[in-house]
């Protein structure tokens, strides 16, 4: 079994979600996974708190990610 090349692992999630790379590079935070507080697969966090929080209609972590990623970008487009 041979060792993955991590940067195309890496590249591959950055050329798929490039806003949510943008988002946590330079702005805050992404959670993902269900716990007490919350029932969403994927929440977008800052300093201020919650942005962006999936939907219970999200039934993958992919789909949530694309919607986050979308959501991003729409975000990102004000600031242009």
């Amino acid at each position: 079994m041979g060792v993955k090349d991590e940067g195309a692992v890496k590249g591959s999630f950055e050329k798929i979600y490039p806003n949510i790379v943008h988002w946590i590079d330079v702005q805050g935070w992404v959670e993902i996974g269900q716990d007490e507080y919350s029932r969403s697969l994927v929440r977008c966090l800052d300093i201020g708190g919650m942005v962006w929080e999936s939907s219970d209609e999200h039934k993958t972590i992919d789909e949530a990610l694309q919607s986050l990623e979308a959501a991003l970008e729409d975000s990102l487009k004000e600031y242009t």
